[in-house]
């Protein structure tokens, strides 16, 4: 078996939800989800079918970041993985919605962090074995950083 990363390329501002699930059906249902969750969401969605011709499934409703899952995935190579790419909206808004579409078996991260994809290889293929999602901890929040926190959770909307 051999280990390596892939590295996601994406803008600073883009956040991806990088999962695995089992269907061609995927990519589909994940575009129903999304759309659904999010009005006027800006998305693409990518999904590695792992039998039969074996492509790489992809819809969105903003092409520059269908175009941007699919490359990804390209890169990444692993069966039944799928990326959605989020352009106007955080995962937090749709991440739930994701879960709950039947094929979903595993959500790797959601993130706008930096992620690199931990890979491994076999004769069989190529699998996720996880995600390295930004850099190691710098210290301990205290005070102030809690009351940054909270103020900027209700600044966004996030909380009341």
């Amino acid at each position: 078996m051999n280990l390596s990363t892939v590295r996601i390329e994406k803008p600073e501002d883009v956040n991806v939800i990088l999962g695995q699930a089992h269907f061609i059906r995927t990519v589909e249902d994940l575009h129903e989800a999304l759309v659904t969750s999010v009005p006027g969401a800006k998305f693409g969605v990518a999904f590695c079918e792992s039998s039969g011709p074996r492509l790489i499934r992809h819809s969105g409703t903003e092409p520059a970041l269908e175009t941007l899952a699919v490359k990804n995935l390209e890169a990444v190579a692993a069966g039944h993985v799928f990326l959605v790419t989020l352009g106007n909206f955080f995962p937090i808004h749709a991440l739930r919605a994701v879960r709950e579409v039947p094929e979903v078996c595993r959500i790797f991260c959601a993130t706008a962090n930096s992620v690199e994809v931990v890979i491994a290889e076999t004769d069989q293929g190529r699998g996720v074995l996880g995600v390295i999602d930004g850099g190691t901890p710098l210290g301990v929040e205290g005070p102030a950083e809690a009351s940054e926190r909270k103020a900027f959770l209700r600044r966004i909307g996030l909380k009341l």
